[in-house]
Parts: C-alpha cells; structure tokens; sequence
C-alpha cells in the first residue's frame, strides 16, 4: 500500500505550526546559545509534524456505491397540497398634492 501524498492544508498547517511556534519559543524561553535554540527548534518540528498529521484526510476518492451495498429509502407519501388564496387590498385613494408655484 502507498503512503499517501501529504495534502496542502496539512503543508500550510505545519509549516506555519512550525515557524510560529520557532518565534515563540525562542522569544518566551530566551535561548541565546546553540543548544538551547536547537531544542526550540527540535521540538517546533515535532510540533508541527503532530499538527500536521492532525488534520483530516479528504474522504476516499472511490464512489460511494462501490464501497457500500445500495439501499433503497422509500419517502412517505406525501401530503396533498392545499391551494392558498392570496388576498391583495385595494389600493387607496389619496388626494393628489401639487407644489404651489414659488
């Protein structure tokens, strides 16, 4: 079986995981020598590996029918359609108004 191909949420989600999580560590913790920063980023790669492999993985490709046996689902009959009457009101009657010459 081959290993699926990492999909681009997952790239986006790790590696911004990754470089966010590198900034903050390093601004938080204060680490100025090379150990310290190797730890840092040890471990904002492993961080962003687990977010990374943390995101769902789209459904399968394969058509729904071919992976499950068809059931058919009947609807209940349906419910006669009583008609509506829409009713409109008259339009009323006001008095038309002029502008008076100035």
């Amino acid at each position: 079986m081959a290993m699926p191909r990492p999909t681009v949420a997952q790239l986006v989600y790790g590696s911004c995981t990754v470089i966010f999580s590198t900034f903050a560590m390093l601004l938080l913790s204060g680490a100025s020598s090379g150990a310290g920063v190797a730890i840092v980023a040890v471990s904002a790669l492993a961080l962003g590996l687990l977010v990374a492999m943390a995101v769902p993985l789209p459904a399968s490709r394969r058509p729904a029918a071919a992976s499950r046996p068809a059931v058919v689902v009947r609807p209940a009959a349906p419910e006669p359609v009583q008609p509506v009457r829409a009713t409109v009101a008259s339009p009323s009657r006001e008095p038309v108004r002029e502008r008076a010459a100035s």
